[in-house]
């Protein structure tokens, strides 16, 4: 006798199957070869199989017996998840296509399974982008960002690496590869690859490709040498990643050209000298995770970086010397220092350098010292270790501001010292447009509001300074005005077939050690569905074979969080459409029993963002979340920003292994009476969505806006969003787009 976790046998599988498949069974269609091999397989995989084939009938009886064909092959390839996965995009076809393209699929089993492997063995960055961006961010230097991208470089603010690696069976082999990738690119930043320009040093070459190329080679000899000294670990694991190349270190021929480059007093200085000497020499394959390099895309960067960072650097030093009443006209030069990590001031080891064609050498417009006074500094080259700036003024030990060390450090690592010129004492009030009043602007406006609503304060980011304004949006929660639930009748009325399809599809997803009633089969007997079966029977109608009840046991440790564009220019079709999708998801998601909550937003410029609580966490979807639902309306702008900081910040109070922030949007960024729209907003946005990332939040964008291409990808990354031809598709695909992202 067969126990519920023995494997049923053919004759057991067969019966079970004619009796799915018994309106379509003829001489062409037969059970007997898929029930031999289903036989062999275990119970659980048998179990599965059946579920789909009771699944697949109901949308199309030949769909789920070419499924029974073709399941024992499919398990014979993959797992349990790839057959759900190869089934589900089944069901994904027959709804958009048809039949015959679905059973085109089915039958091409081979070719999915291959596919799938390759996903299973495959990293994406999205994957390990908070790791690697953890990892980053204890390496010295300034901030760097990642994003994903055909070809490996960086611009010096992001490190650019591919979107998916799949090089290696090991996983573990994949993530040293985009690590070692990584550290070289973050090495060029911070050893000083980019302190010369280097279209100009290319200039006398009559080749430039083949220039860049070798001088990359050279700069990567050096910059390993970097690394070995100053991240010996890291080096050791490049060694083991050469090795699974096949690659060595240093070409053949290169040794007497790597020696000096491997000296700890090495700098760029020497790559280029060195160039000219290989320069008719065969330029060498760049090994696994050189890169290439973009001078036009670093050049740009650095303009605007060092314009802002001078700006910066003068204005906080005139505040400061406000600060401390120091009278610059009696002692117009002032000292500043750097200290080593011993609390010793480091040597001058490198002169002041001389200026040069570029924007650190512009015309010194020269005053009197009683108008313009000068700050003198010591010219530093960057040890291996992270500079303590030490600051004095009057031979008084001055404690600068987080904002000061921080531009002193990105203007040292750009430069390898801070050029004399941003030494002249500026007049304060050119350059205080955006200053620390920006505080006290923000709580200004908080004192307008009232008093009894919860109200926040938050940073802004500003690509241009690259730094935060402090408190700079207002942020109030406000209630939405609540309306009759007809909206929502109204919904799941003219949505009927779609949600019970929804369900249906839903219910496969369930989570947790949770009792399904009126199964087809299962552990015990469902005394009310076979007491309702009797009755049925008793009355002349076909008993059902739904009386048992099985444990699921999928687990789904998850929390979604859905943000909800309320702006004006959702008037009309689109708040219709975002309303029922709301419907359709809350529905859905009470079956699956994932923790969710709903939050839309709106306002109008940054003293006044405000959030409208839809659904918290904490709260149970009712008749309370319904009135709210159906009173959603179009309200004003589109600050995203803040309004994804503070989600996060809710985020941290919810315990999940997953944590999904879905925005549903029409456009891009937005706001009134300021610069938020453009680039401004969306870099912003931007920076918020990778500060929520830092804290294990997935980011992923609906929208419906068609130019979203041109932006999304720079916000979100090149596969976190979709965009959605038609408003009226809005509530059909919602739902499975939730699916295939929490799947």
């Amino acid at each position: 006798m067969y126990g519920r976790y023995n494997p049923l046998t053919a004759e057991q599988i067969q019966s079970s199957l004619d009796n799915y498949l018994g309106l379509i069974l003829s001489s062409r269609h037969t059970t007997t070869a898929p029930a031999a091999a289903l036989a062999r397989c275990t119970r659980q995989q048998q179990q599965c199989v059946l579920e789909w084939v009771r699944l697949l009938i109901r949308e199309n009886v030949e769909m789920a017996y070419q499924f029974t064909t073709y399941a024992p092959t499919a398990l014979a390839l993959m797992d349990e998840n790839g057959l759900s996965d190869w089934a589900t995009e089944a069901l994904d076809i027959y709804d958009k296509t048809g039949l015959p393209a679905a059973t085109a699929h089915l039958q091409a089993v081979e070719n999915y399974a291959a596919a799938y492997r390759r996903k299973q063995t495959s990293l994406s960055l999205v994957d390990i982008q908070g790791v690697l961006q953890t990892f980053l961010t204890g390496l010295d230097g300034r901030q760097l960002k990642l994003a994903g991208s055909e070809v490996t470089f960086t611009d010096t603010e992001t490190l650019f690496l591919p979107a998916t690696l799949h090089r290696f069976v090991r996983r573990e082999d994949n993530f040293f590869f985009y690590k070692a990738m990584a550290v070289h690119l973050w090495a060029q930043t911070w050893f000083g690859t980019w302190r010369r320009h280097l279209s100009t040093q290319l200039a006398p070459f009559n080749h430039r490709d083949r220039a860049i190329r070798l001088f990359h080679t050279l700069e990567r000899l050096r910059l390993d040498a970097c690394i070995a000294r100053e991240l010996p670990g890291m080096y050791r694991d490049i060694g083991h990643l050469l090795t699974l190349f096949s690659e060595k270190r240093i070409p053949t021929g290169w040794e007497d050209i790597a020696y000096p480059l491997a000296q700890p007093n090495a700098t760029v200085d020497d790559s280029y000298q060195l160039l000219e000497t290989v320069y008719t020499w065969k330029v060498p394959d760049p090994v696994c995770y050189q890169g290439i390099l973009l001078p036009e895309s670093v050049e740009q960067v650095m303009k605007w970086r060092q314009a802002d960072d001078k700006k910066l650097f003068q204005a906080e030093l005139a505040q400061l010397s406000q600060n401390q009443n120091v009278s610059t006209a009696s002692n117009p030069q002032q000292e500043t220092q750097f200290l080593d990590e011993t609390g010793f001031p480091t040597e001058q080891n490198a002169p002041t350098p001389s200026p040069t064609s570029n924007e650190n050498s512009s015309p010194q417009h020269h005053q009197s010292p009683a108008e313009s006074p000068s700050f003198g500094i010591e010219a530093i080259t960057p040890p291996s270790s992270r500079l303590i700036p030490n600051l004095t003024i009057d031979g008084q030990p001055i404690s600068p501001s987080e904002n000061l060390k921080k531009v002193m450090e990105s203007i040292v690592q750009d430069n390898g010292s801070i050029p004399k010129n941003y030494l002249l004492f500026p007049d304060s009030g050119k350059y205080f447009e955006t200053g620390d009043d920006t505080i006290a602007a923000a709580k200004t406006a908080s004192t307008t509001l009232p008093a009894d609503k919860a109200i926040f304060l938050y940073p802004e980011w500003d690509y241009r300074r690259q730094h935060y304004y402090k408190n700079w949006c207002v942020l109030r929660e406000v209630e939405v005005p609540l309306q009759s639930e007809q909206f929502v009748t109204d919904t799941l009325q003219r949505y009927h077939g779609l949600l019970k399809t929804l369900r249906r599809t839903f219910e496969v997803l369930r989570g947790g050690n949770q009792r399904l009633k009126k199964q087809p089969f299962g552990e015990e007997v469902d005394i009310d569905a076979l007491i309702a079966a009797y009755a049925d029977a008793h009355s002349g109608l076909e008993m059902s074979e739904h009386v048992f009840t099985k444990i699921h046991k999928t687990a789904r440790h998850l929390a979604v969080l859905f943000m909800v564009d309320m702006s004006g220019s959702t008037k009309g079709w689109i708040n219709q459409a975002e309303r029922e999708s709301l419907v359709l998801l809350c529905e859905v998601l009470e079956t699956l029993g994932d923790n969710y909550a709903i939050y839309g937003f709106s306002g109008m410029t940054r003293k006044r963002c405000e959030i409208y609580p839809i659904k918290r966490f904490d709260e149970p979807y009712n008749r309370l979340v319904r009135q709210r639902i159906s009173g959603i309306a179009p309200q004003e702008y589109t600050r995203m920003g803040v309004t994804i900081r503070h989600l996060t910040r809710l985020f941290k109070e919810v315990d999940a292994e997953i944590k999904l922030l879905i925005t549903l949007s029409d456009g891009k960024p937005d706001d009134d009476g300021d610069n938020y729209r453009g680039t401004y907003g969306v870099e912003d946005t931007r920076q918020a969505l990778l500060e929520a990332k830092r804290e294990g939040i997935y980011p992923f964008c609906i929208t419906i806006d068609t130019e979203a291409k041109m932006y999304l990808p720079r916000m979100y990354g090149a596969v976190n969003y979709t965009v959605i031809d038609k408003v009226q598709q809005l509530p059909l695909k919602i739902s499975d787009i939730y699916r295939k992202l929490t799947t």
